[in-house]
């Protein structure tokens, strides 16, 4: 679990370090509540490391026993479909996906681009995440496509 969370350390910081240099070189204001800043980010580390383990102890073994036995059957047509399923459901679930399609919508409104309400807010960030996923399903599709047929 210890190298789960440092694994989890090392793909936050990517993110932390564009924050970081963004506060300091653009907006030049000084961090609000640090300490609650850096106990949000051992928050995140903490439940992306959980999220992964259940992951992997749960969902990617009945998703390797599904697609194994999409391809011992043979129908290409169902194991695309199952990974164009799996590509879109993962993403939309993604909590940092959701995260910042949510910014996103708030800042669309604070911009004026579209209307605050609630209701504009939420279909936006909606809309902006059904792209997302609909893309990385599509991804899925290609990649598992080229490998069914050799394509480098």
């Amino acid at each position: 679990m210890v190298e789960r969370l440092r694994d989890s350390a090392v793909d936050l910081l990517p993110i932390v370090l564009v924050i970081a240099f963004f506060q300091a070189f653009v907006i030049k204001q000084p961090l609000p509540a640090i300490a609650d800043i850096l106990f949000g980010c051992l928050l995140v580390v903490s439940g992306l490391s959980l999220f992964i383990q259940g992951l992997e102890t749960g969902l990617f073994p009945i998703g390797e026993t599904l697609a194994e036995a999409l391809a011992r059957k043979g129908s290409i047509f169902w194991l695309l479909i199952f990974s164009f399923g799996l590509g879109f459901t993962t993403t939309i679930a993604e909590p940092s996906l959701i995260a910042v399609a949510d910014k996103s919508a708030a800042i669309a409104a604070a911009s004026n681009l579209i209307d605050p309400a609630q209701e504009s807010l939420e279909s936006y960030s909606r809309g902006l995440r059904i792209s997302v996923a609909v893309s990385v399903g599509l991804s899925v599709v290609v990649g598992v496509f080229r490998i069914l047929k050799g394509i480098p």
